[in-house]
């Protein structure tokens, strides 16, 4: 039996763009956990990497920290004393997020409302972003990636989820056959699928995996690879 927390959003006629309300706050874990094929999974190797180079003293910042679960999984395994600082211009995300740490005495979470255009970073080791930058237009998301390129030290690492694309038309739409057969064995119907494509038509823009590597490199990251792919969803490191 599914719980109160299950992801009904879609299961009625929308009468809006999708954005990050209470509604969706709601049901927000269960909904990553349904939508994003092997989302715990890319979650571990972000959480892997960002506990490799986050040392003594430096900060983690979550653009985007939604719920905080991704907070809440470091700062448990965290062996040094750094900033984890989740942003998140949703107030309903932060408040389930405050309340999540609360529950769980996580002491060395820090979460602030703000807008991660705007955001004055400190100086940090690592940044993180899961699907963020995909909800940030395309101009405004290459200038958030050069102000997050100048904000690490040398060496740090920019760790990102991002749904992609293909520029082949048929391969294109077969991945996102793909997708919608992954979210149909998640207990979503064909309706609710189609409604929530067309709640996301305009505010969700993704890119292709080479235009993902190519936007870090041109903000000034030395490098950048793919370290998890399921057919349209990649996770990204970019070293700088």
């Amino acid at each position: 039996m599914k719980s109160d927390n299950s992801d009904k959003v879609f299961t009625k006629p929308i009468k809006k763009q999708f954005e990050f309300d209470e509604e969706v706050a709601a049901v927000f874990d269960d909904m990553l956990s349904r939508s994003v094929p092997f989302y715990k999974e890319s979650q571990e190797i972000t959480k892997f990497f960002v506990l490799k180079y986050l040392h003594e003293g430096s900060t983690l910042y979550d653009l985007g920290c939604s719920t905080a679960s991704l907070l809440l999984n470091i700062g448990r395994h965290l062996k040094v004393d750094a900033r984890l600082v989740g942003l998140d211009n949703s107030h309903a995300m932060l408040e389930r997020a405050q309340k999540k740490c609360e529950a769980y005495g996580a002491k060395n979470i820090e979460l602030s409302h703000a807008d991660i255009l705007e955001y004055p970073y400190e100086r940090a080791s690592v940044f993180v972003s899961n699907y963020t930058l995909q909800f940030i237009r395309p101009l405004v998301r290459e200038e958030l990636v050069k102000k997050i390129c100048a904000s690490l030290e040398d060496g740090g690492v920019f760790i990102f989820s991002e749904k992609v694309i293909s520029h082949h038309s048929k391969l294109n739409k077969e991945l996102i056959e793909c997708y919608y057969g992954f979210k149909k064995e998640q207990g979503y119907s064909e309706y609710e699928i189609m409604q929530k494509r067309e709640a996301l038509e305009n505010v969700l823009v993704p890119y292709s995996e080479s235009e993902n590597i190519q936007m870090t490199k041109k903000a000034g990251f030395s490098h950048c690879e793919a370290i998890f792919r399921w057919a349209n969803f990649a996770t990204f490191i970019a070293i700088k």
